[in-house]
């Protein structure tokens, strides 16, 4: 049973927990349509405080070569030079730098984005969920959350021309995240 609770109860220290999350993009392929994929391998903690949103943080560290878009060649495709050199570049992260409440359920939380090595600021869109006890007695809570980047801003420029027109895959990537988080004790 979600219940929306006095926010100040929230406060506290969270676990990002990857059965229940999934961190996710969109990329547009051939002009045409959209792909689809998703990273298996992440961690994360978030302080909330939901007396002062605004000095709430979060941290989140991607293991690239757990990369998923539903095709193995593809996903290859992206673990080498051409993209996210999982080799050199193991990991992507973010480390947020502030967060806002925008009203009701809606928050913003700000931060430097790593990825090949480039480091850049994003700003995510979040909305509160809801907040329950699971019933293996943990305290839970949800956040969805959406953002888009140029992926050449970090270096990602790999690319092909179309004959008709266009390019392979687009610049903007749509991210979006689906969080869980466990309060720890």
């Amino acid at each position: 049973m979600t219940t929306t609770p006095d926010l100040a109860t929230l406060t506290g220290e969270y676990t990002i927990d990857p059965a229940h999350t999934t961190i996710g993009f969109t990329a547009r392929h051939a002009m045409v349509t959209n792909v689809k994929g998703k990273f298996l391998g992440f961690s994360g903690t978030l302080h909330l405080d939901g007396t002062d949103p605004a000095k709430s943080t979060a941290t989140l560290d991607v293991t690239m070569d757990s990369i998923d878009t539903g095709s193995a060649d593809r996903d290859g495709h992206l673990k080498s030079s051409d993209f996210f050199k999982t080799d050199e570049f193991p990991k992507m992260t973010f480390r947020s730098t502030s967060a806002e409440s925008l009203g009701g359920d809606d928050y913003r939380i700000t931060g430097d984005l790593t990825i090949l090595g480039t480091t850049r600021p994003i700003s995510i869109d979040l909305e509160f969920n809801g907040a329950a006890k699971d019933p293996f007695g943990n305290e839970r809570v949800g956040f969805e959350g959406k953002a888009e980047i140029k992926r050449s801003e970090w270096g990602l420029t790999w690319n092909a021309a179309l004959e008709t027109g266009g390019v392979l895959v687009s610049d903007k990537i749509k991210l979006n995240f689906d969080i869980s988080a466990i309060k720890q004790a």
